[in-house]
């Protein structure tokens, strides 16, 4: 049994909104996880999900919407702020840290799909962090990029926000695009995004289907896989779908293999990347083996 508490708390001037999951019956504090995910998600959908399966193994987790997503504060609206997450992610482990029921010792910090990098760098950054986990995880390089695009394809690619950014510096309106769509243009095209986000499935009152045209040149040029080269001594956790088109294998073992020990992967058979939002088995497998990791690495 967990107990469930609607949260917020401040960072830089924004209301930042979350969810407070705290179990019940325990003799003394328990360990306290943080959790970071999806582009584009909110608290309610894949954080909300890990974030309750793993309170009900025993540890405080928090769940929270990034400033700009959800129900928290901050513009442009769906907007992808990449240090500003980081400062979230600070922000809600003091949180953690200042409530009675949480061992401020042992904390971890949990991240899934995108939040996968974000969770690395921002470990890898602040010693109040014990442990990492990375569930499918995005771990984003420029350097990645500039390969999979090419050097001229790259700069191309980064000429094609020009326009919108000056527009947008001179006061105009700030531009949007779908977040997933059958057809057209989408910052997460094709069928599989939109079979959670588009369905039932992700269900939420406060997700929006948009997301900043801008939004999209932080994702190419941001580097959280610079996280796994400072994460040693904290230990690393990598747990991945041996098949994940939009989040790579290959990502995510360069990942493991710049991180210092003690670290551990553990691939699972999954085909999709959405199967390790809400696809059983596969839940329950990440599951289960970030609480082993977990307690193992934030024990008394």
């Amino acid at each position: 049994m967990t107990t469930v508490e609607r949260v917020s708390f401040f960072v830089e001037g924004i209301e930042i909104a979350g969810v407070l999951r705290l179990p019940e019956g325990g003799t003394g504090p328990v360990a306290g996880l943080v959790f970071t995910g999806p582009f584009t998600g909110v608290k309610e959908q894949v954080t909300g999900t890990y974030a309750a399966r793993l309170a009900e193994l025993g540890f405080a987790t928090l769940a929270f919407d990034h400033r700009n997503w959800g129900e928290s504060g901050g513009a442009p609206r769906q907007h992808e702020d990449p240090q500003g997450k980081l400062a979230d992610l600070r922000a809600a482990v003091s949180l953690l840290r200042s409530r009675p029921e949480v061992d401020a010792a042992r904390i971890g910090a949990v991240g899934i799909c995108l939040g996968g990098g974000y969770a690395l760098k921002f470990a890898a950054f602040d010693p109040r962090v014990k442990a990492f986990a990375g569930i499918a995880g995005a771990y984003n390089s420029p350097y990645a990029m500039r390969a999979g695009f090419g050097p001229e394809g790259y700069r191309q690619a980064l000429a094609g926000f020009v326009e919108t950014l000056e527009r947008q510096d001179g006061g105009g309106d700030v531009e949007y695009l779908p977040a997933v769509a059958e057809e057209g243009e989408a910052a997460m095209g094709g069928a599989e995004p939109f079979a959670y986000y588009g369905t039932e499935r992700s269900a939420a009152e406060h997700w929006r289907n948009r997301v900043t045209r801008a939004s999209v040149r932080e994702m190419v040029t941001v580097d959280n896989m610079a996280g796994a080269d400072f994460l040693g001594p904290t230990p690393g956790l990598i747990v991945h779908g041996v098949e994940d088109a939009y989040c790579s294998p290959e990502g995510a073992k360069e990942a493991y293999e710049r991180m210092a020990d003690p670290k551990e992967i553990v691939w699972l058979d999954a085909k999709l990347h959405v199967d390790l939002y809400d696809g059983e088995p596969y839940v329950t497998q990440a599951v289960d083996a970030t609480a082993r990791f977990l307690r193992e690495h934030l024990a008394r």
